[in-house]
């Protein structure tokens, strides 16, 4: 544990000694600011976060975990730190849990400080506090499983845009996945439909924690998180 936190320690540093983060969360306060404004300004508006929390989750966790995640382990890739790190006294798994750590505690404090929006409209109205804390969880749980997406993506190469590109890929292929069960039909639709990121999050913004959606992201994010693993493994007998 100590070298995970250890590791998680270094990126953290690396986050806040660089502009990335700071823009990052420039970009995600703002746009969830518009989402909000644009939630609330809806005619017979209900007093949530709802229209805030799916907008979030449809157009900015697409974006903003592959960017978050893209140099983690292209950039060391590139620069020839990887190997390094490898041959040091750190198991792999730990290298990966400790990026995932420091990647996840970021998006996580951007997340949380979006509560701000929440914070504004209790002291407007008299908001359901039920389904917002439901929708803030779903939105974490969502911010695992693309983080570990983007982690793998960016273990697969050492371009950090084929990274990221890569990354917005497969969060875009889970994403509206279940648009396409619509079309298919039959035991496929229900297939696609389980896969969707965007269909278990629904039940999280509507107030409602389904241990099945609570288990799909735990599960999505430790199978990504696993391949990661296993392609860093792979670079020791490269």
């Amino acid at each position: 544990m100590r070298n995970i936190l250890s590791i998680a320690y270094k990126e953290l540093v690396i986050y806040f000694t660089s502009p990335m983060a700071y823009v990052v969360a420039g970009v995600f306060l703002a746009l969830t600011g518009v989402f909000f404004i644009d939630s609330v300004d809806q005619p017979f508006a209900l007093a949530s976060v709802r229209g805030l929390l799916r907008n979030t989750a449809f157009f900015l966790m697409p974006l903003i975990p592959p960017i978050m995640t893209m140099r983690l382990f292209a950039e060391e890739q590139k620069l020839g730190t990887l190997e390094l790190l490898l041959t040091a006294p750190v198991r792999d798994y730990e290298v990966v849990m400790g990026k995932f750590m420091a990647s996840f505690a970021i998006l996580a404090t951007m997340v949380l400080v979006s509560l701000f929006y929440v914070v504004v409209l209790i002291f407007y109205s008299d908001p359901d506090l039920g389904p917002v804390l439901s929708g803030y969880l779903g939105m974490l749980l969502y911010s695992s499983t693309t983080l570990a997406v983007g982690l793998m993506a960016s273990s697969l190469t050492g371009n950090q845009i084929v990274a990221a590109t890569v990354s917005f890929g497969i969060i875009l292929l889970f994403s509206v996945v279940g648009n396409v069960s619509a079309v298919v039909g039959g035991a496929a639709a229900t297939v696609l439909e389980n896969l969707s990121l965007i269909s278990h999050f629904e039940g999280f913004a509507q107030g409602v924690i389904d241990t099945s959606d609570v288990i799909y992201y735990v599960v999505m994010s430790a199978v990504f998180l696993f391949l990661t693993i296993r392609a860093v493994e792979s670079r020791r007998w490269r």
